[in-house]
Order: C-alpha cells, then structure tokens, then sequence
C-alpha cells in the first residue's frame, strides 16, 4: 500500500506540473500520449487502492464562497497537553512505557470524519469544545484525500501547517510591509478560515495527522503506532514519530533537537503519547489534561540586556504598538534589538523603565520576546499624542486589554495601507510610489485621497527638493501616472480596498454588470449575491461601500483622472454555468489561452480534467482512446471539434 501511495503521489506531481505547462503557460513538457499513460496509471492506482488525493487531477473540487464558518461541537472535547521544558519530566513520564514521540506542530488542529470512504467534515479545534465547519476549505489543502478505501465512520485529529517556504512566497508577494503576516502559524490560521476557499488553495496549506479518534471494526492492536501506520495506509501523512521508552530517550531528542533547525514546517516542540490504547486510556485525565501524553516545549536561550527607549508605532487601525528596543544581544544565530511589547497592559505588567534590565529570548525560536525585567523601575511615560500625526492618543480598555489608540480619523498612518494597495501593481500599477514615498507624501499633506495622487505634479518644486527624489525619478514617476491612466474597471474597483474583494472578483463582478460603474453603484444585495462565485459578504461589502456619500464623492474625483479601457464582453453570457475542458492540438486559436479567454468571455469555465461538472470536451480528434476522451465517453460528455464548438459561439475565427 505505502508503495502505491508514493507512486501516486509521484504520478499527481508530474500530472499537475504537465497540466500547468499545458494550459497555464501554453508549453508543452510532455506529448497527450505520455500525459495519458501517466493519467490511466493513476486511474488504476486511485482504483486499486480506494483512495484519491486532494489534489489528483481525476478530481475537480470547484471553489466555492460561503457566508459565514458555522460552528459545531466536536463529539469528543479536545483538552490541552501537560508540558514541560526539562528532559528529565518528559523521561520520568515515559518511563518503562513504549511510547511514541513525535513533532508538536505549530499551525492549526483540524478535526476529520469521513463516511462511506468520503471526507465528509472537518472542523477546527476552536476552543476544544465548540470549532468552526471548514469542510470547503478542508477539500483544497494540498494533501488531504479526498477517498479513502475505509468505508466505516472515521474521525481523526491532525494538524494543518503552512511551510516556510510558502510563509515566505506569499509574504514576498504582499508589498505593505504591516500588512504581511507575523509567522507561518498566524497565516495558516487564516487560510483554513478563509469564507472563499480558492484562497485556501492558493496558500498550500497541508495536514499532518497525529491522533485516530475513532475507527469503526478496525482491530488496532491496542497500539497508537498501529493506528498511525493504519493512516498512513489509508492516505494520509501523520507526523514524524520515533518509539521510545526512559532509556532511549537521548538518541530520539537529540535527532530531534538537531532536525528542527532543518525542518520546512514550524515546530514548537514534541509530544509523547503512550502506545499501550488501552492503559493510556485508563488513566483518564486532569481537569484541564490528559494522562497518557505530555508535551515538550524547547528550552528558551535567553539574554541579559539593557532597555534603551520605548518606540510608539501607530498602525492602519489606529492601535500605536509599544517597541522596545534593547542593546543588541545574539539570540538562537541572529543578533536581535528590539521587541514588540503588544500593547500597554503587558507595558505595566512588566513594569518597564528606561534603563531597566530584561531578560529577552526568541518565542518558538522565531520572534524576539521579553521574558522578564529584573529592574522593574517603571520609569517609563505613556504618551498622550499620536507620534504620526500629534494628534490626541488614548488609552482604551476593551476585554480587559488596555491598548493605546489614535483618535485622529484621518491620521496619515490609517491612510497608508489604503494607498499602498491603491498603487499596487495588481491595482493602478503605479512605479515609483513605495510605502515610504507615500508616507512623506501624506506627511506634507500633498495627498488626502486617491484623485490627489494623479495631481502630484503641482508638487514638483517640493517634491524634488526631497531626499531621494530628482530629476529622473520625478520624470519617471510622471510617466508611471501617465500610464496608470489606462487602466480598466475592474482594477480600479479592486484598488479601492473594498473589503474581500481581489481582483479576480472584481472582474467577475464586472462582467456581469457589462463594465457599468454606475450599474454597479445601484446594485442591491440580492443581486450581488446571485453572481456565480461572489458570496454575501462581498455583496454585503460593495452595496455598504456605494452607500457612503463620500465614497462615490472620492471615486468621482478619481474617474475625472483615468481612461477606462472597455473589456471586450459578450452581449450574451451564452455558456453561463458550462464548464469546458480543451485537450490535443488547435488550429483555429493562436493558443489554448486565446480559446479560454472566448469561452470566459461567453461565460464559461474552463478547466484541466474530465469530470461529471464537464459540459464539453474539445478536441480535434474525436475519435481518439485518450484519457480524456474516454473519460468523457463514460460520463456521456460531448465530444467537439473546434469547428463544431465554434459553430456554438457564432465567432468567426481564422485558420492560424
């Protein structure tokens, strides 16, 4: 089975890789017979062993947008683990007992069921008792399968993770610096509660499962290492584990010890958890712990330093986050200065002063904390004004937490986010405007909305007296503006920074009303929500933001400054709700984009296999015993020709 799984998992690699070439980059890196010899393999695995992973590409999952994450109560409640730092507790735990010792991931714990050999809920942990339903987003993470050949009722617990490879390409592609995420844990987080789960699946979330709840008629052997060698069989990736007992311990942590500095996933510690089911189980737990696991957190370098100031930085909601900044001291290899203290209750707990001696380490090895102050001076002001733009700060309690705000609504902090986005190159596109520039801009009052940016110009003289600014970059950044000019509605309606719109929904959003801003303007909630793939939220989220007066008031003054390039759209959506899958060479289309953009442009979908949701398949050769063909022939799926899906569009496309 192990052996079958791996080849499969091979197979879905190169399929998707080939797949991508074929349809996303017009390149061919193998020839349709290959890519169909390839295909039938994994048909027959998928077959043979009753599973089928999530992102094979026999399946197409469809993304879908939800209006809200119900929440549900887990069947058996999930209580925390009994931790320590000292190795000595964990052996004392461990004792004579075969125990298995495993990563304790850092991510999100995601709760699985599955009936009938299908994945048929998934839940997060939430608060142990109650989590939220992320079953649609469950269905996109990158290794989850879909099938499996059990066919009893199946619950597991897992966690999912996002590597930190990914953490980094999605932060790399985020260009307001305060908008990116703090650590890999907080994006996976919001990945797996995401209410549109293309998002998920942009994000390549993974599970890692690490404990069978309850497996129906399934003999176990009273062993956990069975029930995770079990899993494995079934398709799932479990958690990197060694057997242990008091007298092996060593060799197991230091492996361990030595693997987490390599490792691409976060980790903040182990687990121990007793192989013996049924002795694990009798030992019951604590009010708040189970007896049969224990949790090991790695021990903490800390340093000795001294703090120098307090930095006030006012962020996009207004929240002024207090920074301490320390002499430098090396910490887990990097050399490490400053903190962030999070807000001014921690302030006063902490006792701070200017001077004071702290104790700081690296959290989970990755964010630099304070530990301790041994001074506790409390020599240290709040201060009462906004450092950004002096206008007055308050202190504001809310659960419990005292925070300082700005209560300026139109501090140049709040604005920068908005006009970071604004500018962005999926939004306006605009070069040479980067978080700093818009700062110094907003600072000296040269910009107040979004029209002003396209009046720059009255600003020359000022302008080009700043550091960093002469001739050249102010001719650079006026062709740039120049050029943002053009743009189309779409863009523009994603550069206003409407809540959960991107640009794709806005396209599709502009599509449907024929690229009318004032249709758009008028729409009503209900009429929103029936677009395919917009859900209520962003409905919700458009006709709030037309509401307000001075948005349109804003939008107008910002249209008297751009050209609006028309789409071409279609007057008739004739293959609304229609998906299509293209396969074999083409002769009347340049490429396979050029025939995907007719069909968008008409409506339809386009996508890369063969399932129950296909309307058509095009191919020249219809005749042919591809994978595809033959796919479509058992699901009764019409075979075109280009000249016959054409005869379909009324277009009239040249023989290249």
């Amino acid at each position: 089975m192990e052996t079958a799984l791996q080849q499969m998992k091979e197979l879905v690699k190169i399929l998707n890789k080939a797949a991508k070439a074929y349809y996303q980059e017009d390149r061919e890196i193998m020839d349709n017979r290959e890519y169909d010899s390839l295909y039938d393999q994994l048909e027959k695995l998928e077959k043979e062993t009753g599973i089928t992973l999530a992102d094979s590409p026999t399946v197409n999952v469809g993304y879908e947008a939800v209006d809200f994450l119900p929440k549900e109560t887990h069947e058996s409640p999930m209580l925390s683990l009994d931790k320590t730092k000292d190795r000595e507790t964990l052996r004392e735990f461990i004792g004579n007992h075969k125990t298995l010792l495993s990563w304790k991931m850092d991510g999100l714990t995601i709760v699985l069921t599955y009936e009938n050999g299908e994945l048929q809920k998934a839940v997060t942990r939430g608060n142990g008792t109650v989590g939220e339903v992320i079953t649609n987003n469950a269905r996109v993470f990158r290794n989850i399968p879909l099938k499996i050949s059990y066919q009893g009722r199946l619950i597991l617990r897992g966690e999912a993770v996002i590597t930190y490879p990914d953490f980094e390409r999605i932060n790399s592609s985020i260009e307001d610096a305060d908008a990116r995420y703090k650590n890999p844990r907080n994006l996976c987080s919001g990945s797996v509660r995401q209410l549109n789960n293309q998002i998920t699946a942009e994000r390549n979330v993974r599970f890692y499962a690490f404990s069978l709840v309850s497996a129906s008629n399934v003999d176990m052997h009273n062993s956990r290492e069975y029930q995770m060698e079990w899993l494995k069989d079934q398709g799932f990736e479990v958690v990197e584990y060694r057997i242990v007992t008091a007298d092996t311990l060593d060799e197991a942590m230091d492996y361990f010890a030595d693997a987490v500095e390599k490792n691409i996933f976060p980790s903040d510690g182990l687990v121990a958890l007793y192989d013996d089911i049924a002795y694990g189980e009798s030992l019951g737990s604590t009010t708040k712990f189970p007896r049969n696991a224990f949790a090991f957190k790695w021990a903490d370098e800390i340093r000795e330093t001294t703090l120098r100031s307090i930095e006030w930085s006012p962020s996009r909601t207004g929240l002024i986050n207090p920074i301490a900044v320390f002499d430098p001291v090396e910490l887990e290899g990097t050399t490490v200065s400053r903190a962030s203290v999070h807000n001014v209750s921690i302030l006063k707990e902490l006792e701070l002063g200017i001077g004071d001696t702290l104790q700081v380490y690296k959290a989970n090895m990755i964010i630099p904390q304070i530990a301790e102050n041994l001074t506790r001076s409390r020599n240290l002001q709040i201060p009462d004004t906004c450092p950004a733009c002096g206008s007055e700060a308050k202190i504001i309690k809310e659960n419990e937490v005292e925070a300082l705000y700005c209560t300026n609504p139109d501090c140049a902090a709040k604005k920068i986010k908005a006009f970071t986005l604004f500018v962005s190159r999926d939004a306006m596109n605009i070069d040479g405007l980067s978080e700093a520039t818009l700062e110094k801009f907003i600072a000296r009052g040269f910009i107040h909305t979004f029209g002003d940016i396209f009046e720059i110009s009255r600003y020359k003289d000022e302008i080009m007296e700043m550091e960093g600014f002469g001739q050249k970059s102010f001719d650079n950044l006026m062709e740039s503006l120049e050029n943002a000019r053009k743009t189309t509605l779409a863009k523009v309606i994603y550069s206003l920074g409407i809540a959960n719109i991107g640009l794709a929904n806005a396209k599709v959003i502009c599509r449907h009303f024929d690229n009318s801003l004032d249709a758009i303007r008028k729409a009503d909630l209900e009429e929103i929500s029936a677009i395919d793939g917009i859900g209520p939220v962003i409905a919700r989220n458009l006709v709030n933001y037309f509401h307000e007066e001075e948005n349109n008031q804003k939008l107008d003054y910002l249209m008297q400054h751009l050209h609006i390039q028309q789409e071409e759209i279609k007057s008739q959506q004739i293959f609304a709700g229609m998906n299509f899958v293209i396969t074999g060479s083409l002769n009347h289309f340049s490429n396979r984009n050029e025939a995907k953009n007719l069909i968008e442009s008409l409506g339809g979908k386009v996508t890369g296999s063969v399932t129950r949701k296909t309307t058509y398949l095009i191919n020249n050769d219809t005749a042919s015993n591809s994978s595809k063909n033959k796919k479509a022939r058992e699901l009764g799926i019409p075979i075109l020709s280009e000249e016959e899906f054409l005869k379909l569009t009324q277009a009239d496309y040249q023989t290249k």
